[in-house]
């Protein structure tokens, strides 16, 4: 095996209590990377169309990246996979903090876990293997509470955790690593998938560290590139991610009043990165071999919201629960953060699901009968918080939200659809489509549903050069011509980083696919080429879709809300824009390879060497 992996993938049979090592070779990873890539494969040979994602027959798996582990920056990630309870179909979330270097460490390149225990079960893993443990008194804690247990237990060790909402099948539930730095893989309801395999917890020590096929020569690069990301970064390392709170707001890019409206500049101020350093900020929180340290750590020390200490809301946290509900109010949004992260609930699914309600209910299209009594408003904290804890409860109108906006919708007439933002049942991150056409193109074809990460083609129109592929300039964020092929690159792109487990981040810090190329090779041995690289993402990101479609998805699914496709932001700074979406899906399917009603050809899928996957 090249240097880097361990060569083993750990599996769990919960149902049989038994486990097994599966050894990896060179092909094998040369094909897949690691991470996300290694995940697609799992996910397509092992669940289909007819696996229920609460059903016993699902998966879910744990992968790290070769450089993971390693003096490689910001390789601290992992990914996390399995059928989507949210959505019915492709389901991953990525994750920063420590968990995947110290299961690296323990010997393995990743986790599948099979069946379901039959009862609360934790899995305590090392270099001696795993052992299934009882997890009785750990099912009920929160996410902070289960870690510190668990740390008591297994000095050293990093926990990754579901909360309450996991345990209650709450279908926004995601799993957390970290303790109360709240690192959490949200997205896509992973975490009702450890609960529903009655998996609290996964406690994990290690001591091995990765070998490197030209270790010394790795590190004269890193060094080097380590000075360049930090001198790059240091707007992003000051105010973290909340620092994008102004800036979006003013260009357009960021949700109002459920994404209705276009400005909300004193808002916006008042639940910024700036404002965050000057009150609530008690420090940072750098991932595993991260320079960069984005996180944020907040300490309230008196008020309504006195207690809440550890990590911070980011960016999409603020503009959703802050802008999209018009609460200006920092504190009650760092409190509504910490309760997400305790009770294990994606903030983004839960702040657009709350923000529908309230419209929903001020157009009487809902009522004090289906809330139990609660009247929805506008910049209301109280709502904001009371809300989030029934949908952590599982209980009373949250029980409704719990279930996602395809399960909310079901019992709503058809008014209800044209404001319910979300794309394949997942809500927006706090990026508007209407500011940028690619990302009303990469919202409309990401395949877990709405999703910025999985292309971050913005980031590329707006600031970050890509000069290996004719990107030197900004582009204009509003012109269509294009698009499709900027879309499909950069998805690709962002393959290759969530196959090697690499913060995206990077980008910022003047990180490209030649670095990356010269870092697989230094660390692995693997002689790839950024064309090579670029290749293996286009293949990984082909294998997802091609799932979905035979999970039932097409064109008729690479769409967007009424309301960004129709109604005008109004003012600010994307006031007049509206995507045409048809027109760039036509460019897009063609870069891709794909049939005009978004199905991969076999042409394509052969000549990605995805022939033994068409049945």
């Amino acid at each position: 095996m090249k240097h880097g992996y361990t060569g083993t993938i750990l599996w769990v049979n919960l149902t049989e209590k038994k486990w097994w090592e599966e050894e990896t070779d060179d092909d094998f990873a040369s094909r897949w990377l690691g991470g996300s890539g290694f995940g697609a494969v799992t996910l397509a040979r092992n669940t289909d169309a007819q696996t229920e994602p609460l059903g016993e027959d699902n998966v879910l798996g744990f992968f790290t990246g070769p450089l993971t582990g390693t003096v490689v920056p910001s390789s601290g990630r992992h990914s996390v996979v399995g059928k989507s309870p949210l959505t019915g179909i492709w389901g991953e979330a990525s994750v920063g903090g420590s968990w995947g270097r110290e299961l690296k460490r323990a010997g393995y390149d990743g986790l599948v876990l099979l069946g379901k225990a039959d009862s609360p079960v934790y899995l305590w893993i090392s270099e001696g293997g795993v052992e299934i443990r009882d997890a009785a008194e750990l099912w009920g804690l929160d996410t902070y509470q289960t870690a510190e247990r668990l740390q008591e237990l297994h000095p050293g060790a990093q926990v990754c955790a579901i909360g309450p909402a996991g345990e209650r099948l709450v279908k926004i539930a995601g799993l957390f690593t970290d303790g109360k730095e709240g690192r959490a893989a949200a997205r896509c309801g992973l975490g009702a998938v450890a609960g529903s395999k009655n998996v609290k917890a996964l406690a994990v020590r290690g001591t091995r560290k990765p070998s490197l096929a030209f270790e010394e020569e790795l590190k004269v690069k890193i060094r080097e590139a380590v000075k360049r990301i930090k001198e790059k970064t240091k707007a992003l390392s000051e105010f973290g991610t909340p620092g994008l709170v102004i800036p979006c707001e003013q260009i357009g890019d960021f949700p109002v009043r459920n994404w209705r409206d276009g400005k909300w500049e004193e808002g916006a101020k008042s639940i910024s990165g700036p404002w965050m350093v000057e009150t609530v900020l008690s420090g940072r929180f750098h991932c595993a071999g991260c320079p960069i340290g984005c996180g944020r750590r907040v300490n309230i020390t008196s008020g309504p919201y006195k207690g809440v200490n550890g990590g911070g809301p980011e960016y999409e946290t603020l503009g959703l629960m802050g802008g999209s509900c018009l609460i200006d109010n920092l504190e009650a949004i760092c409190y509504a953060n910490e309760l997400c992260n305790r009770y294990g609930i994606d903030t983004i699914d839960a702040a657009n699901l709350i923000a529908f309600s309230i419209e929903a209910f001020e157009r009487g299209v809902i009522g004090k009968e289906e809330t139990g009594g609660l009247v929805l408003r506008w910049g209301d904290p109280g709502i904001l918080i009371e809300l989030i804890h029934q949908i952590g409860q599982n209980k009373g109108f949250g029980a409704v939200l719990a279930g996602g906006f395809k399960t909310l919708l079901n019992g709503l007439g058809p008014e209800a659809k044209e404001f319910a933002i979300h794309v394949k049942g997942m809500g927006f991150p706090a990026h508007d489509p209407r500011a940028y056409n690619s990302i009303a193109l990469g919202y409309a074809t990401a395949n877990r549903g709405a999703c910025h990460l999985e292309g971050f083609s913005h980031v590329f129109e707006r600031n970050v050069a890509m000069p290996e592929f004719g990107l030197s300039e900004p582009l204009d964020r509003f012109s269509v011509e294009g698009k499709g092929k900027l879309v499909a690159l950069t998805q690709n792109l962002m393959s290759v980083f969530d196959s090697l487990a690499l913060c995206k981040f990077l980008l910022f810090g003047g990180v490209g696919i030649k670095d990356l190329a010269e870092w697989v090779k230094l660390g692995t041995g693997f002689d790839f080429t950024p064309e090579k690289l670029m290749e293996i993402g286009e293949r990984i990101f082909n294998l997802k879709r091609f799932y979905n479609v035979k999970c039932g998805i097409s064109r008729k699914d690479d769409i967007l809300p009424p309301r960004i496709l129709k109604q005008k932001r109004g003012s600010g700074g994307a006031a007049e824009n509206l995507p045409p979406l048809d027109r760039m899906l036509d460019e897009y399917y063609a870069a891709r390879g794909w049939d005009e009603d978004g199905i991969p050809t076999r042409e394509t899928l052969e000549r990605l060497g995805l022939g033994d996957f068409i049945f």
